[in-house]
């Protein structure tokens, strides 16, 4: 396309043309417009509707008219495929790029544990052994598997394979052979903790456990003031609904410990990675960078947050119905919780981010997700920005997904390894899965990541209909900034450590690097060379299920379930929370 036409002359001075020049000018002229005219119609960017009208309609074919519907459109001339669109020196875009952090290579896992770090040989007593019972969907899970083995280590115990939580809202049977590499999970923590596969036996009967329940948030301190003297005179604990319950600040090797286990140790048996990899080859064919989005849109996540989408009446009574099944939950402002950032970003909202931020709509995209409230309606404009939409169901046959379509901790850890070895992952909420995948992608290598600034979109979002898109997409990467998955964009100790695993992650020295040092030794805010402290990205929204979340860590919460129980039933339906399958919904 032609460069647009520069002013004729500095504001404020005039000139004359003679004949001879202005006829050839003008003829120039025409032709520039009409060639303009005739690439309009072919490179326009997404149009900039209301976002609250996304769930109004009853047809998909409204949206399929709103957005470019295939590879060339709302393309800029001159770019190649997956290359990012021309920005504004406000954007990140012009310093990194669209699928790595440039800065990425200057930092390296490093989870290794301390020369003051005792072999489990030495530090492992006799007659005590710990035996979890995690909860939730797989992530809340994982979080609990983690700290089940440092929560072994700090007890000098031998830990039990932890008994994953089969009577969930998940509904899922599967036990964690099933899920994880046994084998593996137990050789390669074996100078950590000592773990077997079932519980010890006295007489040739299984010894009967101690059962009791920790506070969330559990300190060191708190483990050995609450569950060693129990663990001394009964010798075996059984800790049930065993989720965040240990301290989300440790001293550096415990810390490392975690990285271990969540990074190394848990590892998926060969079907379920098996399938995992065939699906990232098959998107690794159809292009060469993916994105991975991880969608929680479904009618619970959604009747729990109170929010409203613009889908009228009809959804207002929907999610009202929902919303009943919960004693618990208050009325909440739909609008309030917009402004704050407590609302996930609909399925329109993160394909507008995202071509936004400069991904074009020829690029791939693979979506991990349960039920859309709203369907293929709700569906329709974030696959009108971009066509080449892609999930598990579409990717593999009936026969490579049977075995697994029973079990939703098995097709769960399906997507995640796919989002794990995207080019890019985004997420529009804060559960479980985001924040684990998140920490895993910061640990090996900073991959790109990106977590909406739900608070500060959610007014441009409102704003767009009165601005151009070049306007919207400088604004979309100003707020962004910071929540992009950037080395160094969250200050060590903010927000848990599954997100966000500091003490694992060192800085390179070398001349075109800083000096080698642990990102997090301390919970101190980072200061560069100049000594001034570099920016910090807050967490873009409250999570809703954590009740770590927002609070310090303490050893003695009041409010907490500390007491030891000793009659409970083998499914620990007595010490279930008054409402618990609404925890166990919105967990991952």
């Amino acid at each position: 396309m032609g460069q647009p036409r520069r002013r004729g002359y500095p504001h404020g001075h005039h000139h004359r043309c003679h004949r001879r020049i202005v006829l050839p000018a003008a003829a120039l002229a025409l032709l520039f417009l009409a060639v303009s005219l005739l690439s309009v119609s072919f490179l326009s960017a997404p149009p900039l509707t209301d976002p609250r009208t996304s769930l109004a309609t009853s047809s998909s074919r409204r949206f399929l008219r709103r957005y470019p519907t295939n590879g060339s459109g709302g393309e800029f001339e001159g770019f190649e495929s997956g290359e990012a669109f021309p920005v504004t020196t406000h954007g990140w875009i012009r310093q990194d790029n669209l699928w790595h952090s440039k800065l990425a290579s200057n930092f390296y896992e490093c989870s290794n544990s301390s020369s003051k770090y005792l072999d489990s040989s030495v530090t492992a007593q006799p007659e005590r052994y710990l035996i979890v019972v995690t909860s939730g969907g797989l992530n809340q899970q994982r979080t609990g598997i983690v700290d089940a083995v440092v929560a072994a280590r700090i007890l000098n115990a031998t830990l039990v394979v932890p008994k994953l939580d089969q009577t969930s809202f998940w509904k899922d049977s599967s036990n964690f052979s099933e899920i994880f590499d046994m084998d593996w999970f137990i050789s390669f923590l074996a100078k950590d903790v000592k773990i077997i596969k079932e519980p010890p036996e006295k007489g040739g009967k299984p010894m009967k456990p101690y059962k009791m329940r920790v506070p969330r948030k559990c300190t060191p301190r708190c483990y050995l003031n609450r569950v060693l003297p129990a663990l001394l005179t009964k010798h075996v604990i059984r800790m049930t609904k065993y989720d965040y319950r240990l301290s989300n600040k440790l001293d550096t090797d415990l810390q490392k410990l975690r990285c271990r286990v969540n990074y190394h140790a848990l590892r998926f048996t060969d079907p379920i990675q098996e399938l995992g990899e065939k699906l990232i080859q098959r998107m690794r064919e159809k292009s060469r960078y993916f994105i991975a989005l991880h969608l929680r849109f479904e009618p619970d996540m959604l009747a729990f947050s109170g929010c409203y989408y613009g889908g009228g009446e009809k959804e207002r009574r929907e999610l009202a119905a929902i919303r009943r099944r919960w004693r618990t939950l208050h009325i909440r402002d739909p609008e309030k919780g917009r402004r704050q950032g407590r609302c996930p970003l609909t399925p329109e909202e993160v394909g507008l981010m995202l071509r936004a931020l400069g991904y074009r709509s020829d690029v791939h995209i693979y979506v991990a997700s349960g039920e859309i409230y709203g369907g293929e309606d709700t569906l329709a404009p974030l696959k009108a920005l971009f066509p080449n939409f892609h999930t598990k169901e579409t990717l593999s046959n009936q026969k490579e997904l049977a075995p697994f379509l029973k079990f939703s901790s098995r097709m769960a850890a399906i997507d995640f390894i796919v989002c794990d070895e995207s080019d890019a992952f985004v997420a529009n909420n804060v559960g479980n899965m985001a924040k684990i995948l998140a920490g895993r992608r910061r640990y090996f290598g900073h991959k790109r990541t990106i977590r909406p600034n739900a608070k500060q979109l959610y007014p441009l979002f409102m704003k767009r209909v009165n601005m151009s898109w070049d306007a919207f997409s400088a604004q979309v990467q100003i707020i962004q900034k910071g929540y992009m998955g950037e080395p160094m964009e969250i200050s060590p100790g903010r927000g848990e450590f599954h997100a966000n695993p500091a003490a694992c992650i060192c800085e390179k020295t070398g001349k075109n690097s800083v000096a080698v040092k642990s990102i997090s030794r301390s919970n101190q805010e980072l200061v560069n060379d100049t000594g001034i402290k570099k920016a910090v990205g807050r967490p873009p929204y409250p999570v809703y299920t954590d009740e770590e979340a927002d609070g310090s860590d303490t050893e003695d919460d009041t409010t907490a379930r500390g007491e030891m129980i000793d009659a409970e039933p083998d499914d620990d339906s007595v010490v279930r929370q008054e409402d618990p399958e609404l925890e166990e919904i919105l967990s991952d």
